[in-house]
């Protein structure tokens, strides 16, 4: 169908095994059909299209055998607070993106700077960002398969460069979202400020002055970064535990050396060529899961490999 509509847009689809296939035959199919699917997602027309969104639509629904019938859905925003909506099962993030935006006040042409995320936030303080919620995807159905998780629905900027955030205070919507986010970032330690500029966040927040504090936090060491859950690395040596920040065309590690002492690396990312998710299954000890991300970056020309690994 997609053929039809798109023709060579579309890239070709993996060749059949028409023999009974052993197990690195069955790997390399399954890793072929992976590949064909990021392919097929890389063109927006194809996945804003009514038979791609139909399609995944049906088989996110089928999976979990969740009918289409009216539910309510909470959308959580930084500060704590929820919009509730009144949906169908069968409505895609593009569509609650937009109720949500509708009943907070925010303008159409802003809504692509925002998107809906599912997110998990602990009782300790520390706050970790599952995945943002792809355009097609079910978030009702999402939430029901992501139980064990305690996942909830949450709304956030959706870029990386920090002056941007200018286009949109303008808009007392938008301009409450990166209020609201920015605080959440500074209390949560994913922001790094001076003890002078926390002195000077605390008295812009007093006095409500969200513009001022908006443009103070932009000058802050891993504003607009993307903080990813802590994970084991190989570099410089083995073993080392991380905090990854990922923005402003770089990935930075704040790596915890095994004598205790932290190293800040940066390794700028010109342009991604390929990536990989693998999940391991259990760690050696058997206690947890392990994951496998790994990504070929461009530096200065050089074609390289950063491997890491996190812990479910």
């Amino acid at each position: 169908q997609l053929r039809r509509l798109f023709g060579s847009a579309v890239p070709p689809f993996p060749p059949k095994f028409y023999l009974a296939m052993t197990k690195s035959m069955a790997d390399e199919r399954r890793s072929q059909l992976e590949q064909y699917l990021q392919n097929v997602t890389l063109d927006s027309n194809i996945t804003n299209s009514d038979v791609f969104i139909g399609f995944f639509r049906k088989l996110q629904q089928d999976t979990f055998k969740i009918q289409t019938q009216r539910a309510f859905l909470d959308v959580y925003l930084a500060d704590g607070s929820n919009i509730r909506l009144d949906i169908q099962t069968s409505d895609t993030a593009e569509r609650v993106l937009e109720v949500t935006s509708c009943k907070m006040g925010l303008s159409r042409e802003l809504i692509k700077y925002f998107s809906l995320f599912f997110f998990q936030d602990y009782d300790d303080g520390v706050l970790s960002v599952v995945k943002k919620v792809a355009d097609f995807e079910l978030p009702y159905v999402s939430l029901q398969s992501m139980k064990e998780l305690h996942c909830k629905l949450g709304i956030r900027k959706w870029y990386m460069d920090p002056s941007l955030d200018t286009l949109l205070m303008d808009c007392k919507a938008s301009l409450n979202l990166l209020y609201m986010q920015a605080i959440q970032e500074v209390k949560r330690n994913w922001v790094k400020p001076t003890e002078r500029q926390m002195q000077e966040l605390e008295f812009l927040k007093k006095n409500a002055n969200k513009a001022k504090f908006l443009e103070l936090v932009q000058e802050m060491q891993f504003y607009g970064y993307v903080r990813l859950d802590p994970c084991i690395c190989d570099y410089p040596e083995e073993g080392c535990s991380a905090d990854i920040y990922v923005g402003n065309n770089e990935i930075n590690c704040c790596i915890k050396l095994p004598t205790n002492q932290t190293k800040e690396v940066s390794f700028k990312i010109n342009r991604l060529r390929s990536w990989q998710v693998t999940f391991l299954g259990a760690t050696k000890d058997g206690e947890d899961d392990t994951l496998e991300l790994r990504f070929e970056y461009n530096d200065s020309g050089t074609w390289q490999w950063i491997i890491l690994y996190t812990k479910q």
